[in-house]
């Protein structure tokens, strides 16, 4: 960079670094939404002919290698932008705007998400208060929170989180009561949420395909690496984050599946109405009646707040680091609040499409998330290999070739599996998009006779190599 130019990035306004470690374990679990494994138990049951737990825990091994391959790189590459950066900067400009195009709809579906799910909660509370106020009021909230402060937002997020897992805790210690006082499967110690006679791994897959958009969160952890107190925190946190999360889903996924030992109960025509959005308000019910059915739905709402507010956060921060490399208008999306220190554009599109929860269900949003995400895992684990054993030969002792080939390999085979089972509109809705950014990139790249614009000005790529990997 041209001396001259100096003067102005060291004016230019910057993101604060006030998170620390467990700010930020809390921003990814919050992201995660640990109620949601109530939300969505039903269906997974119903799939996995009764082990969910099972299905989260082949969940949660893809993730920890995954989750190594984004430590990895995110150590390498201290700035925002998670997969979109890896990608473009260890492989190539344009192929790191695909990985980021694609992820946009991971990012900018998941606050609609969470906004349908507070919606469902607050109709079934006031059934006469028409659906589009809580959508406008919810956004109109989340967006001011996030708007104002970073660690106004880490703050709240931490109250919802704390407060949605001592409920889940209550739930559990009162399930336990109940098995051994012989109600379920009339015992506490028991491998059948796990494996029994009838399940069939294929079904385990279509179940884990399933739940690894609960733990879509601790990637979203890597957004936050430059308001981080320091980098060097970030890789634990993404660590953290997914075997916190993991521990949460297998424990609630355990009792719960022993309490409703058979998804027919959630059927039309069984002991117990099915909800197609959420299970969670009839599990409250047959567990604690009226009393622990609302207190868990409002653990429901907290907890969906809480992500809200997360991943609200963290696509405002992709679209800046998009913005800042004129990947998308530098001056609109690459602009920070000299005063609040926040992208304040992008927190408003962001809260603006997340209105659009006004005409959407959660079925339709949910279907494009996961192809969203998996691309992103996928590339990581590429990014890994790329990075360290191809461009900085580091493959030629075995703890290097184990580190950098054979652990993001084994991500990339695990993520290919959840591949194969992802939903028929997952793949049609995700490729029209991509289709997209292919056709924008073309524009972008006048037809491929040049690169997407070069890296951030004020972390470039030269300044990357120099930071060691010692995990």
């Amino acid at each position: 960079m041209a001396k001259g130019l100096a003067p102005a990035v060291t004016q230019r306004a910057n993101l604060k670094r006030n998170l620390g470690l467990w700010a930020i374990v809390g921003l990814g679990l919050g992201y995660m939404t640990p109620t949601v494994v109530f939300d969505t138990f039903g269906m997974v049951a119903r799939d996995t002919n009764n082990v969910v737990p099972m299905a989260y825990l082949v969940a949660l091994v893809v993730m920890l290698f995954t989750a190594s391959s984004y430590g990895k790189m995110s150590r390498a590459i201290p700035s925002a932008g998670s997969a979109y950066t890896y990608v473009r900067e260890s492989i190539h400009p344009n192929v790191g705007f695909m990985v980021g195009w694609t992820a946009l709809i991971d990012y900018m579906l998941l606050p609609m998400v969470n906004c349908l799910i507070v919606r469902s909660y607050l109709e079934a509370v006031f059934p006469s208060v028409p659906g589009w106020i809580w959508v406008v009021a919810y956004c109109i909230i989340t967006t001011a929170v996030i708007y104002f402060t970073m660690r106004g937002t880490s703050n709240l997020n931490m109250i919802l989180l704390v407060f949605s897992i001592v409920v889940m805790a209550v739930f559990v210690a009162m399930v336990w009561g109940q098995l051994a006082a012989g109600e379920g499967a009339g015992t506490v110690a028991s491998m059948d949420p796990f494996f029994h006679s009838d399940v069939q791994m294929a079904a385990v897959l279509t179940g884990a395909t399933i739940v690894c958009f609960s733990f879509i969160g601790f990637d979203a952890v890597t957004m936050y690496v430059e308001e981080a107190k320091s980098p060097k925190i970030v890789p634990r946190a993404i660590l953290l984050t997914v075997l916190i999360g993991g521990a949460i889903f297998l424990i609630a996924g355990y009792f719960s599946q022993l309490r409703f030992p058979e998804w027919e109960l959630f059927a039309p025509g069984g002991d117990m109405q099915y909800i197609e959005d959420s299970t969670l308000p009839l599990m409250g019910k047959e567990v604690g009646g009226g009393t622990l059915q609302a207190v868990l739905t409002a653990a429901g709402f907290a907890a969906s707040f809480a992500s809200g507010l997360a991943s609200h956060a963290s696509v405002s921060r992709m679209l800046l680091v998009m913005g800042r490399n004129n990947v998308l208008p530098k001056k609109v999306f690459g602009y920070i609040n000299p005063k609040t220190s926040t992208p304040t554009f992008n927190i408003i599109l962001t809260g603006l499409v997340c209105m659009l929860a006004i005409a959407f269900t959660l079925e339709m949003i949910a279907a494009f998330i996961n192809f969203g995400a998996l691309i992103a895992f996928s590339f990581v684990n590429i990014s890994v290999i790329a990075w360290f054993a191809i461009r900085q030969k580091r493959y030629k002792t075995p703890g290097d070739f184990f580190k950098f080939v054979v652990m993001p390999g084994i991500g990339m085979l695990l993520t290919g599996i959840l591949w194969a089972n992802l939903h028929v509109d997952a793949l049609i809705g995700g490729l029209a998009w991509a289709a997209i950014g292919f056709i924008y990139l073309l524009w972008l790249t006048r037809g491929f006779k040049r690169k997407v614009q070069a890296f951030d000005e004020i972390q470039p790529v030269t300044g990357f190599n120099k930071v060691p990997i010692d995990d």
